[in-house]
């Protein structure tokens, strides 16, 4: 379970634990004990790899190492191989200390800067080349303004039930004062390197020969061997409909399937795939890469503008009474857009406002809550698609419950950059048994769900993983 705790206020989640009780078991089939063939299958995959890592365009084989089909002989016995199980890299969700200490942030606060928000005037003290201290107004933009009204109004929502959720996480342990893991030694975490970039692959894939629509039809692994190639997984949607794991490659990079998971791997221009499927969700999560000053200064994020982000075609995606939630920044002017123009733009109807609150794992704020910079929270808007039939929205032997406004997730967050915590565990009480969930602009992948982005599977990297040793 990824929920600890569940009260009033809201949940206390363990993503590390959802993403680990997924059961990454990569099954591999029996192969020969006689060993006079193991050369010929190795030479083939070492093969097949070269080529795909050497030639983009063309259709070079993305191999499952657990579906290598090897030559048969029928004088020798096959060997057993036991499953090979992944965790997630526990270490990734190792945060013991705030980025910014409150401590910090207070001293820096009364030495630096005075604040008048009534006013909406902050006067910075300075000191003049000759000594003389001269004080040198600042009047904060509108948007500013907007955030810290806006802030105002939630801050004792955040305090209070975040407060009542971390003592519950300490009194059950999930939670642990800072003395306990200060002896802990805080190694330097490698991280994947980016050799395979994602988001620029699908940029180079727009050039791959089109492929009609019949051809278009999902991709399904089954359970026996197969081969991808990569125009099909450019352009189709991938299904693991298998109970087990499956490794693919792809540009020499070795990619985690969870079991029951489908997936398309594309940008907002390729995304017709999706549509083709003819398939309706009844929850869409959408974690769009709004556009800021730090993301247009840096080239390692790509972004969309309001106007790209309002032609998503959520509508044509959408079932009746879908239930749709949007991740959004702290920035008001993103805010007001979900609200004022996006959904009105997708017939969504806004039911509630919850917030994602990021903690230590002692249970610190991972930046201080009233810092006028970063706040150590964000937001979720939650809306349904208005009546679009006359069919009820559940049988009535299904019973889903109202959705609550002003609640709040609060978690470990992951060190990896927009790696949010799981909501399947949180909605399932708001939506139907079997309904069918969508997450756009996704960097992992779920049992269940369908998975849309230019970066779908980016934390599927099997170096964000562990290879646990048989046995454990």
């Amino acid at each position: 379970m990824s929920v600890v705790h569940q009260l009033v206020p809201g949940w206390l989640l363990d993503h590390l634990s959802f993403i680990n009780k997924i059961n990454y078991q990569l099954y591999q089939h029996p192969k020969p004990c006689c060993n006079k063939n193991e050369s010929t299958s190795s030479v083939h995959l070492d093969c097949l790899q070269k080529d795909s890592a050497s030639s983009f365009g063309a259709s070079a084989p993305l191999i499952a190492p657990d579906s290598i089909t090897k030559p048969e002989n029928e004088d020798s016995r096959n060997c057993e191989i036991p499953p090979q199980k992944y965790v997630f890299r526990s270490e990734l969700f190792n945060v013991t200390k705030p980025y910014i200490t409150p401590a910090v942030h207070k001293e820096c606060q009364q030495s630096n800067e005075k604040e008048d928000l009534l006013n909406g005037v902050k006067k910075e003290i300075s000191s003049s080349i000759i000594g003389k201290k001269r004080k040198r107004c600042v009047v904060f933009n509108q948007g500013e303004l907007d955030a810290m009204e806006y802030h105002t109004k939630i801050r004792e929502l955040i305090l209070d039930g975040s407060l009542k959720l971390i003592q519950e996480g300490l009194k059950s342990g999930f939670l642990y004062p800072l003395f306990e893991n200060q002896d802990k030694c805080n190694e330097p975490i490698t991280l994947p390197l980016d050799t395979c970039n994602l988001s620029g692959l699908c940029e180079m894939a727009k050039h791959l020969p089109s492929m009609n629509e019949m051809e278009l039809q999902t991709l399904q692994l089954r359970e026996d061997d197969m081969t991808v190639t990569e125009q099909d997984l450019f352009s189709r949607v991938v299904e693991n409909n298998s109970s087990f794991t499956k490794m693919i490659t792809l540009m020499g990079q070795k990619y985690l399937l969870p079991p029951k998971c489908s997936f398309l791997l594309s940008d907002i221009s390729c995304i017709q795939p999706l549509l083709n499927c003819r398939k309706t969700f009844d929850v869409i999560v959408i974690d769009p890469p709004w556009q800021n000053k730090s993301v247009k200064r840096s080239n390692r994020y790509s972004y969309l503008s309001p106007l790209q982000i309002k032609q998503i075609p959520i509508p044509k995606l959408a079932a009746p009474n879908c239930l749709v939630v949007t991740w959004v920044t702290n920035r008001q002017k993103h805010l007001r857009f979900i609200k004022e123009e996006l959904y009105p733009s997708w017939s969504v109807e806004i039911i509630a406002e919850w917030h994602w609150v990021k903690i230590t794992s002692s249970g610190e704020f991972v930046f201080p809550l009233d810092s006028p910079h970063k706040k150590p929270y964000e937001g979720l808007i939650l809306g349904r698609i208005g009546e679009q039939t006359a069919l009820p929205l559940r049988n009535t032997d299904t019973k889903v419950l109202p959705i609550p406004d002003h609640k709040l997730i609060v978690s470990v967050p992951c060190i990896l950059h927009s790696h949010k915590p799981p909501l399947a565990e949180v909605l399932k009480d708001y939506i139907k048994p079997d309904g069918k969930c969508l997450e756009m602009f996704a960097r992992n992948l779920q049992p269940g769900w369908t998975s849309w982005g230019n970066e779908v599977l980016k934390f599927q990297h099997v170096d964000y993983f562990v290879a646990l040793k048989s046995g454990c």
